[in-house]
């Protein structure tokens, strides 16, 4: 049934089928093996591949694993005008998805579930959907993101992607369109007006959470970015 949410468990069997609605699969415990349009590998945590309507699929999941299974009769724009099968889904959607795999597991309540499709549609509209990744970046981009207090030297990087460190430059460019020097501070920054705007944090546990031990290094980077200091962010 379209639009709806479910926690769902696979075979080691492969299986093929297709289906009159789009759908999504975000694994929550182990990995789902998929074939679906130019995809063919890996889904796992932190992850979610894009079946759209009446395309054939091929899959197979240890029987351990879990996934939460969204039905959709239609996907917000950023998912539409997209032509990836598979992306990385940002800390608030994984967040979020735990605490779908809690309450639907809790109790059914279709009020309840109706409101968290809705809230689900929503972070999914948020979803930053490049087009196909490279998955050597693709790699670097995950680790990057479990933590972006981190400072991490472009030889880590590199090394990561298997990749000599010039190649991993010229290859991070082509997929991101931006230095991996610039793509840190976007996260950096983004996350930390969120903290100041959100929590009651001081300016200077929000600077090093986001990777500055030096406070006014980081008021100037912030002032840089967004044009007004972080007193001018903070609640």
């Amino acid at each position: 049934m379209p639009n709806n949410l479910s926690i769902r468990a696979y075979t080691s069997q492969i299986r093929s089928h297709y289906h009159e609605f789009h759908q999504l699969v975000l694994p929550l415990h182990g990995a789902i093996d998929i074939k679906v349009g130019d995809y063919t590998g890996k889904v796992s945590f932190g992850d979610c591949v894009i079946i759209k309507a009446g395309q054939q699929h091929d899959f197979r999941a240890d029987d351990a694993a879990r996934f939460i299974v969204v039905d959709m009769d239609s996907f917000p724009e950023n998912i539409t005008e997209s032509d990836i099968e598979k992306f990385s889904i940002n800390p608030p959607l994984l967040a979020y998805i735990q605490f779908i795999d809690k309450q639907l597991a809790h109790q059914v309540n279709k009020q309840l579930e109706s409101t968290a499709f809705t809230l689900f549609y929503q972070l999914l509209a948020q979803q930053s959907c490049h087009d196909r990744i490279d998955p050597r970046i693709a790699e670097v981009i995950h680790f990057i993101k479990q933590d972006v207090s981190v400072l991490f030297s472009i030889k880590q990087l590199a090394k990561i992607a298997c990749l000599s460190t010039s190649q991993y430059k010229k290859l991070f460019k082509q997929n991101i369109n931006m230095t991996t020097h610039k793509y840190i501070t976007q996260l950096r920054m983004e996350k930390a007006s969120a903290l100041l705007a959100h929590t009651d944090l001081p300016i200077r546990i929000v600077a090093e959470q986001v990777g500055y031990q030096d406070l006014s290094a980081f008021s100037r980077r912030f002032s840089n970015y967004f044009g007004q200091s972080p007193k001018a962010f903070s609640h």
